[in-house]
């Protein structure tokens, strides 16, 4: 992709490079629409937004984006069957009241889902726990524990669990350790962050 699409926070990086030219999108928790404005100007999708801060929908909709405010818990339902080739689910699982139920609701509105998502068993999580005896605060999770917007700490291997357990299929996966791509070995333990794509 070009410089907008190197732009992007790793995560959402191998998201944008994975799918189709001219895919019907929605973005479940978009924030300012940083993907889906890379996504509309360089693969030329019909690119929409569901984001529940009111700022980030004005910045998303002030780059000319189809963005509403809503809440990815309560507010898929209202999504019909099958609208969107790709529903994604950037950095957003973790906050979500009922993570498997808003999966669910991804793979019923997409063809296929892409879920990202900070992995809490990696090994310099643990090392905090172990030696400081307190949650860890890092450069991609840098809230603390009471402030941060994360509710639910999982981790791959708790998410492949989940996959299996609802019968769902994963067509890829990708491994992130800091800005870079990783291999799968050992991911619970080396991997930042993942990325998944899913088909029900």
């Amino acid at each position: 992709m070009s410089d907008q699409g190197s732009a992007l926070r790793p995560d959402l990086g191998v998201i944008a490079r994975n799918i189709a030219t001219g895919a019907r999108v929605l973005d479940v928790g978009c924030g300012d629409g940083s993907l889906l404005a890379a996504l509309r100007d360089l693969k030329g999708v019909d690119a929409r937004g569901l984001e529940l801060n009111a700022e980030n929908v004005a910045a998303a909709v002030a780059r000319g984006l189809s963005v509403v405010q809503g809440d990815a818990d309560t507010d898929l339902a209202y999504y019909p069957g099958g609208s969107f080739d790709y529903a994604i689910l950037s950095q957003t699982l973790q906050t979500t009241r009922r993570p498997d139920q808003v999966v669910e609701a991804l793979l019923r509105i997409g063809a296929r889902a892409f879920v990202s998502f900070p992995n809490f068993a990696h090994w310099r999580g643990r090392m905090a726990l172990l030696f400081g005896g307190r949650m860890p605060v890092t450069r991609l999770l840098p809230e603390r524990w009471y402030d941060t917007p994360n509710i639910h700490h999982l981790t791959i291997d708790d998410f492949r669990a989940l996959v299996k357990e609802r019968g769902w299929h994963i067509e890829n996966q990708w491994f992130l350790k800091g800005d870079r791509e990783t291999g799968d070995a050992n991911a619970n333990l080396f991997a930042e962050h993942a990325v998944f794509l899913l088909k029900a």
